[in-house]
């Protein structure tokens, strides 16, 4: 069973989707910095200094009563929060990593295709038929 084990988890795909999910993590960390701390900040400032990761609905109200700002702060005292900005900022996030994946195999698809092979030169025919062509050419003459 060990060996059996040791071949499968050796294969070229299984080392490839290995591969593909630590570098898929760490591109993931990039695109969630990219979205939180490059695209979210000038969208918040056009709407109105918005910070999207602070968007949040109080379900249930803080048994410590104050002004909870922050979605941190509401949870600390106690509240119950629907956090829909951090819903959008992982929407954003999706669609980007989404289209980096898809502009990614569209370039590894044209680098796949292959240019058709030009049409092979006819074979160079057998000498029975060679022979017989002569024969044809002579008795025409």
């Amino acid at each position: 069973m060990w060996k059996e084990f040791k071949e499968f988890a050796m294969r070229g795909n299984v080392v490839d989707l290995a591969v593909g999910v630590v570098i898929g993590a760490a591109f993931g960390k990039i695109v969630d910095s990219l979205v939180k701390d490059v695209v979210m900040p000038p969208i918040g400032m056009v709407l109105g200094k918005v910070d999207f990761s602070n968007l949040f609905l109080v379900l249930k109200s803080p048994a410590v009563p104050g002004d909870h700002t922050t979605v941190e702060a509401a949870q600390k005292a106690g509240a119950v929060t629907l956090n829909y900005g951090v819903f959008i900022n992982n929407v954003i996030s999706f669609v980007i990593v989404a289209w980096a994946v898809f502009l990614l195999i569209k370039l590894i698809n044209r680098l796949r295709r292959e240019e058709p092979a030009p049409p092979a030169a006819p074979a160079e025919p057998p000498e029975e038929v060679k022979l017989l062509r002569e024969i044809r050419d002579a008795l025409r003459k």
